[in-house]
């Protein structure tokens, strides 16, 4: 089971103005991209996996994993798709 409340209360400390939940396609691969925003991210159902120059972040369910603004980075799901409660954090 994982903590979506206090996940989310942790998000709202750190200063992460928004909070969603994404639901992932199964076997969605993104291209490498950018984001102007810090994220990190809980996963509710499925697998997720992060992968950058720093490394691979292959997340299963009540795994967090985080991704600074302007890291270059793709996104892969499992095979089941994935669910996620996302935070996002603005620079300005």
């Amino acid at each position: 089971m994982t903590d979506v409340a206090g996940f989310t209360a942790q998000l709202q400390a750190e200063g992460y103005q928004e909070v969603v939940t994404r639901e992932i396609k199964a076997g969605l691969a993104t291209p490498e991209h950018t984001h102007p925003y810090d994220a990190r991210g809980l996963v509710l159902a499925g697998q997720f996996c992060v992968t950058s120059a720093t490394g691979a972040q292959d997340c299963g369910v009540g795994q967090s994993f985080a991704v600074a603004a302007g890291l270059l980075h793709a996104e892969t799901s499992g095979a089941a798709g994935a669910t996620l409660l996302v935070g996002r954090r603005s620079l300005g």
